[in-house]
């Protein structure tokens, strides 16, 4: 299926210190893209290890083709609007792009590249914030600046659970330090794609995820590892007819519980803007609404799907069912769709032809 040209492509900063999982997280990102194809900016010059890939090609120019159609650069940040111009051809076929910051980078310096690209295609896709659960009390003691990223993070993942003397104890330490980031325990960098970027399936759909869907392909003697600590993962699917109304929508947003770690899906704001729909992506604060046409011939519909631990459900899809339905309730003076109904939702949105944007890393 041909890619659009006009699609905007999210940048993922994929950031840790050494040692933490990043590589072997992005190689797990690569492995279950769900049909994506993945672009990878490796912050760091040297080789590039992809563990049990088939690697086509070498590492010459900076550029290795991979057996699955991923392209990954090595590069150091001052050509990095390089490499983001080159992904974003249209002939490239790039759906997300990962940034393996290196072990000892800011990740903020990073963050403020991806959103000073003026490339109009490329726009920041939150930054993804690796912990070594093993080694989390000694790196903070040698590099108390840790704790800063961890405030600046939009989802952090808590690798190496297994080998932690006291997993729940490093979860509440780094829980104590994040800034509304979403949490997520994880084993071998294994975590599901999906909090990070919305993975293209044979036939798009917005449905319940699958976790067992993750291990699927996995080989058998990853088998060996299925017992050990693994997250139980809950999905709510939701869908209206009634649009939305787009102040209720940003108060339920902007008080979502912490564990909730992803939204996607598509908004019907109804007469706020009855000419689109607005595609929704958050990981963790991180928070993005893109408008885009209704299709021709679509059924008008909010579709979305909330992922995460320890969520209730029942309580969340009563707050969205409320937040169907006119704003206008909220405020009966105000007109049925008043231009200010939609400024909440504006914030969050950078259109294709303005290279500025209206990204938010805090979310």
């Amino acid at each position: 299926m041909e890619r659009s040209s006009g699609r905007q492509i999210p940048v993922v900063v994929l950031a840790g210190f050494l040692g933490s999982g990043k590589t072997t997280l992005l190689n797990h990102l690569l492995h279950h893209s769900g049909g994506s194809r993945i672009g990878a900016v490796v912050n760091d010059f040297g080789a590039i290890e992809i563990d049990a890939m088939a690697v086509a090609g070498a590492l010459g120019d900076s550029t290795v083709s991979l057996g699955n159609g991923c392209l990954c650069c090595a590069v150091d940040g001052s050509e990095l609007d390089v490499y983001l111009e080159r992904l974003a051809r249209p002939s490239a076929g790039i759906d997300v792009i990962v940034i393996e910051a290196s072990g000892l980078a800011e990740p903020q310096e990073l963050v403020r590249m991806v959103l000073a690209c003026e490339h109009p295609r490329i726009v920041y896709g939150g930054l993804v914030e690796v912990v070594d659960a093993a080694e989390f009390e000694e790196t903070r003691a040698r590099h108390p600046g840790i704790d800063r990223h961890l405030g600046l993070a939009d989802l952090v993942v808590v690798n190496k659970l297994d080998r932690a003397a006291d997993a729940h104890g490093v979860l509440g330490a780094v829980r104590s330090l994040v800034d509304r980031a979403a949490v997520v325990p994880a084993v071998h960098g294994r975590v599901d794609p999906e909090f990070l970027f919305d993975c293209r399936p044979g036939e798009e759909r917005v449905g319940q995820l699958s976790f067992d869907d993750l291990h699927r392909h996995e080989s058998a003697a990853d088998d060996e590892h299925a017992g050990h600590l693994h997250a139980r993962y809950d999905s709510l699917s939701f869908a209206s007819a009634t649009p939305l109304g787009p102040r209720r929508l940003i108060r339920f947003l902007d008080s979502r519980p912490e564990g909730l770690y992803r939204i996607k899906g598509y908004v019907d704001f109804g007469p706020y803007d009855a000419g689109n729909r607005y595609a929704v992506h958050a990981v963790g604060r991180f928070l993005r609404f893109s408008p885009e046409p209704w299709p021709a011939g679509a059924e008008r519909l909010t579709q979305l799907v909330l992922i995460g631990t320890g969520i209730d459900t029942a309580a969340l899809r009563k707050e969205l069912e409320e937040a169907c339905g006119s704003d206008a309730l909220d405020d009966p003076g105000a007109p049925h769709a008043d231009e200010r109904g939609m400024w909440g939702v504006l914030r969050y949105v950078r259109e294709p032809d303005d290279p500025r944007g209206q990204d938010d890393p805090q979310g």
